[in-house]
């Protein structure tokens, strides 16, 4: 008995070929996936963050230097993405800083050589 050959999924946004996306979409999934990695190592996706395992700090603020970065670097491509993107690295900004036993200096926090103080 021979066995029918499966239809090929349904299409997905992530069979485009990569020079057929947009660079506001490529610098979006980026953000997106920085901004998520850096909840997940501030402990944020576990109801306990202090207790998470995933839960690493110095990892977290490399994470969200590198979301700063990118979101500062390209804001003014990024059109009315440029804002929620903002919020969420604020977010996990102030996040950081409530969650280190020792909090950075104002302005010296992950992040803040490229966006400034987080208050």
């Amino acid at each position: 008995m021979s066995e029918q050959p499966s239809s090929p999924p349904p299409y997905s946004p992530d069979d485009r070929s990569l020079e057929d996306i947009p660079s506001v979409e490529v610098i979006s999934r980026a953000a997106v996936m920085l901004l998520s990695a850096g909840a997940e190592r501030l402990g944020l996706a576990d109801a306990d963050p202090e207790t998470s395992p995933h839960r690493d700090l110095d990892e977290a603020r490399r994470l969200i230097t590198a979301l700063a970065g990118l979101v500062t670097a390209s804001a003014e491509y990024l059109g009315l993405h440029a804002g929620p993107l903002r919020d969420g690295l604020q977010s996990l900004q102030k996040a950081f800083r409530e969650a280190s036993a020792v909090p950075d200096p104002p302005g010296q926090g992950p992040g803040e050589k490229y966006t400034g103080p987080v208050r």
